[in-house]
């Protein structure tokens, strides 16, 4: 299964390379106020790949932190009072049998 999955790696990797050999003309990226930006296609999508983890990480924090926190509470152990022993009142015993001769 590990040789499997690294296969299914490789083959992910090697058709991503091949995505960004194949797109390396140049865009030009028009943001606000008249502002450019020219690089090659595949800079530009992996820019807004990582602009889109960082605020989804941002926004999902918080989430996380509360989660951590409450679960921490809850996990927390709650002070044992002493219990005392209990014994049985009476132990029934069968009595032994002895061999005959002794």
């Amino acid at each position: 299964m590990k040789y499997l999955m690294w296969l299914l790696n490789a083959a992910i990797f090697f058709v991503l390379f091949a995505f960004a050999l194949n797109n390396q003309d140049a865009v030009t990226l028009h943001l606000f106020f008249g502002a450019r930006w020219q690089a090659p296609l595949v800079l530009i999508l992996l820019c807004a790949l990582l602009l889109g983890v960082v605020l989804g990480v941002v926004v999902m924090l918080p989430l996380w932190l509360r989660a951590r926190r409450s679960r921490r509470i809850a996990v927390a152990p709650a002070p044992i009072a002493p219990v005392a022993p209990q014994v049985p009142d009476a132990v029934a015993v069968p009595p032994q049998s002895l061999p005959h001769g002794s």
